[in-house]
């Protein structure tokens, strides 16, 4: 089991680009997905502060043949889990392709800047493997959440 810090804007990106193939289709496809994520999430306008770590942690990860079905359904969880109550497993499902995941914020609070900011650790199964993530986020100023930890 691949075990790596992300954030939870890019951990749906990263674990859902990392799963099964290694074919240059399937790398693009990780990319593309997972910079159109990173460019939509977050706050309530979805917004995320971008770092252009989308494209970067899903290749990093590896590649795989992902829907667009199963990032949006991990796009969803991950905007319900920047709300969510500490320990809330917030879960998604595609059953179209059988693949699935959890987000759960494991704690909370503010950097030495004054930000607020939460952990959290993802999972996401594939027919072929489970993959498990963490991170930290932080809420900036503008009400974007910004990657501060992924490794």
């Amino acid at each position: 089991m691949f075990v790596k810090k992300l954030v939870p804007a890019a951990m749906a990106i990263a674990l859902l680009a990392g799963c099964a193939s290694t074919s240059k289709e399937a790398t693009k496809n990780a990319e593309t997905v997972g910079g159109r994520i990173s460019s939509t999430y977050g706050n309530a306008s979805g917004k995320v502060a971008s770092s252009g770590t989308g494209p970067l942690l899903g290749a990093f990860i590896g590649s795989a043949a992902i829907e667009p079905s199963d990032a949006a359904a991990a796009e969803t969880a991950a905007k319900r889990a920047y709300s969510a109550p500490v320990g809330d497993k917030i879960g998604w499902t595609n059953p179209a392709t059988g693949h699935y995941g959890s987000l759960t914020t494991t704690r909370e609070g503010y950097n030495n800047a004054g930000q607020y900011c939460r952990e959290f650790h993802q999972t996401v199964t594939t027919k072929s493997q489970t993959e498990l993530a963490y991170g930290t986020a932080c809420k900036q100023a503008d009400g974007t959440w910004k990657i501060v930890a992924n490794s």
